[in-house]
């Protein structure tokens, strides 16, 4: 089933000729989870989103399905429980997806350390115990500071006590979300990019029956009914919210921070696995650096941001701030703004008062040494057969802290998520991580199948979406090496290089035989390879791929992770698009114009001229 510029205009048709039973708005991980599990239940659901899917926080995180080992901190047990237990989830679901890739976190003696040595052996036992790794390959390991310089060589050694390696899982947010989105549009689900949501209509009641709509591509203005509307617009939570409320008191509940990640070529720097370590500016922080693919990327800052939404830039003092801590755990990379090849800034949308957990290391409240105590004992007693893991579970849901909700940092506001319903009957799911998003979709549904019943006596059952798989994700994930060789065969069979085609099939899944028989369906291009042909056209037709920009950066990893190959392929891509959409030369022009304009804020351009100075 096509998801292309034709099913958009057809969805955009279909809303506006009958009531849905659900509408959406926003189509990053949140929305994209609640739209898959409502079409699949049976609910008449659309989906609209004013940008290119994912083209907010979704597309622009750490790129990790974390376990959240950083919550141990403070031992936030509950916080990792969950988050272990839905990447587990997401690994059921999603399985061409997150892919197993152990983190070493290494342990220096200075001021402002998040663990010490026994702290972290504790933290990765429990988190171990938590994930039900403690006895597989994956489960922890204790690194004395040779051990760590082994492994990472290049890594400072003044200072080292040792480390650990525990389990992680790399992530294509981009890709998680498209994944949800064809599914749901698969089942059902009206959805359309590039819409956006200016007001909303209501019953005589004053509740909202619908939302007044743009579509931004012609400018047209229209209505789409729906018994109940959503919102799911992550940092824009509560301009969505407020759309109407002119002369009102409006809510306010979203403080978005800022975090920027930057990318280098893995010659400048090479780590065999994501390292994770304390900024080393004794401000609570930590810095992951990743490899990925032929690349290395480092990230996060957390800084408040109140700038535009839309628009969120990577500054001189976010680049200053990422290469002082990497430079200062890697002194001999002696990385510059130079070297930097992509990068990339995002928002969180955090929820505002709310200090269960911390995002990114920060301070948010003390283990009374009466509960540490408790729990050291009770962990060690796991670990020598002497106590069950219930015993663990219930010393854990008992242990005394002293938080804080007031004058917290950036770096030390939740990442809880929250469902609240307005007294104009809109329901606000926000916050949250993108690990969590299934089962923030899966409370929200839950709620909105019981209104739908007692105010419309409409009724349905909610899918199992625990192991209901995304598009693409029709895989065994016991067993998915060899799924995607088998795949990869397919692929060499229709004139793919080995590597070619399974690297489609790692990125596509159980798509990608879909993407193989476009050879021969379509006349290539000659300056692609067949790879890049089918690549492209397989987004055109499947994959709601209305720009450039959407395909370099949101349906592949060519911008971020793919730099030095894009300028080849940005006049061939441009042609393609060119003639399927039958653009003007104008049209093509601003085309380019607007890709340029990416391109040139991705390399960092201004920073890097505004140097040469």
């Amino acid at each position: 089933m096509k998801f292309s510029r034709e099913s958009r205009q057809n969805a955009i048709r279909r809303m506006q000729d009958r009531e849905l039973d659900l509408l959406i708005i926003g189509g990053g991980i949140t929305g994209a989870g609640v739209a898959l599990q409502a079409a699949a239940s049976g609910l008449e659901t659309g989906l609209i989103e004013m940008q290119d899917f994912a083209e907010g926080t979704s597309s622009r995180s750490t790129k990790l399905v974390h376990g959240g080992i950083r919550y141990l901190k403070h031992f936030d047990v509950e916080v990792v429980s969950d988050t272990v237990q839905e990447r587990a989830v997401v690994q059921q679901i999603a399985p061409h997806i997150p892919k197993p890739d152990p983190m070493i976190l290494p342990i220096y003696d200075e001021p402002g350390a998040t663990f010490n040595m026994f702290r972290l052996k504790v933290a990765m036992d429990l988190y171990d115990l938590l994930a039900g790794v403690q006895t597989t390959s994956y489960a922890n390991q204790v690194l004395s500071a040779d051990e760590v310089l082994s492994e990472v060589p290049g890594l400072k050694k003044e200072g080292l006590q040792g480390g650990g390696r525990y389990l992680d899982f790399n992530n294509s947010d981009i890709r998680l979300v498209i994944e949800n989105i064809k599914r749901a549009h698969y089942d059902g689900a009206l959805i359309a990019s590039r819409v956006e949501a200016i007001g909303y209509t209501y019953d005589e009641a004053g509740k909202i029956n619908g939302v007044q709509a743009k579509d931004r591509l012609t400018d047209e203005e229209f209505e789409i009914k729906a018994r109940i509307v959503i919102n799911t617009t992550g940092p824009w939570s509560d301009e969505t919210r407020n759309l109407d409320r002119e002369g009102e008191e409006e809510i306010r509940q979203m403080r978005p921070t800022k975090g920027v990640h930057l990318v280098i070529d893995a010659a400048k720097l090479k780590v065999p696995n994501p390292i994770y370590f304390d900024s080393g500016h004794n401000d609570g922080r930590m810095i992951f650096v990743i490899p990925r693919e032929d690349k290395t990327y480092f990230g996060t800052t957390d800084t408040d941001y109140q700038g535009d939404l839309k628009h969120p830039q990577v500054t001189q003092d976010d680049v200053d701030y990422l290469l002082s801590a990497v430079n200062g755990r890697f002194p001999d990379a002696k990385i510059e703004l130079s070297d930097i090849e992509s990068s990339w800034a995002g928002l969180r949308p955090l929820l505002a008062g709310n200090s269960s957990s911390d995002y990114n290391g920060g301070d948010s409240g003390k283990l009374t040494d009466e509960s540490f105590d408790q729990l050291i004992d009770s962990v060690q007693g796991y670990l020598n057969k002497e106590q069950s893991r219930d015993e663990v579970e219930g010393v854990v849901a008992n242990l005394e802290g002293s938080l804080s909700e007031q004058n917290l940092d950036p770096s030390e506001v939740s990442r809880g998520s929250s469902l609240d319903i307005d007294d104009n009957g809109l329901i606000n799911l926000a916050g949250g991580k993108i690990t969590d998003y299934r089962k923030m979709a899966a409370g929200a549904l839950a709620k909105i199948i019981e209104i739908l019943a007692e105010k419309f006596d409409r009724h349905f059952r909610a899918v199992n979406s625990r192991t209901y798989p995304v598009s693409g994700g029709e895989l065994n994930p016991d067993n998915i090496e060899r799924e995607f060789e088998a795949y990869a065969q397919i692929g060499v069979s229709q004139g793919l290089k080995a590597d070619e085609a399974y690297e489609i099939a790692s990125l596509y899944g159980s798509n990608a035989p879909k993407v193989f028989q476009l050879v021969g369906q379509f006349e290539q291009d000659e300056r692609l390879t067949l790879k890049e042909n089918l690549m492209l056209m397989y987004a055109i037709d499947f994959e709601m791929t209305l720009t450039p920009i959407d395909y370099f950066l949101r349906r592949t990893n060519y911008l971020l992770f793919k730099r030095d190959e894009v300028d080849a392929l940005v006049e061939p891509v441009l042609d393609i698009m060119a003639q399927e959409y039958d653009w003007s030369e104008e049209e093509r022009a601003k085309q380019a114009e607007q890709l340029q304009a990416v391109l040139d804020e991705n390399d960092l351009i201004d920073l890097k001229e505004g140097n040469e100075e």
